[in-house]
């Protein structure tokens, strides 16, 4: 399994950015994809996910309301729309899958099997 994140980069507070995660080597809609962040001193936390269908989404309460998760399963890629961008929200992001096909979308990250090499993002005030 391998998961290549992308479209991280340099943003300003307000901004916008999309990241992308694309994978293969698993049956991709039958799997839950995650988003995570991690930033130097702190454990790495929940962003987002999404079930294996798309129908059913969650979030972190630091994000909810700015950031949406959504994927394409014909193209084996999920995406982590991210609107008004925050600095505190300046990180590594990375995505990961759940091999448990039909799951339910989990938001701990001991609940992921594979993770992608992460893509960083940074929000300038």
């Amino acid at each position: 399994v391998q998961l290549q994140a992308s479209g991280g980069g340099l943003a300003q507070a307000g901004g916008s950015l999309r990241l992308s995660c694309a994978a293969s080597g698993l049956y991709f809609s039958r799997n839950a994809m995650g988003w995570f962040r991690h930033t130097p001193g702190k454990e790495r936390e929940f962003v987002a996910a999404i079930n294996w269908s798309g129908d059913r989404t969650y979030y972190a309460d630091s994000v909810k309301g700015r950031f949406t998760i959504s994927r394409e399963n014909s193209k084996n890629t999920v995406y982590l729309h991210m609107n008004a961008l925050k600095p505190e929200d300046t990180a590594v992001y990375y995505c990961a899958t759940d091999t448990i096909e039909f799951g339910r979308a989990p938001m701990s990250l001991n609940e992921y099997d594979y993770w992608g090499q992460g893509t960083l993002v940074t929000v300038s005030s």
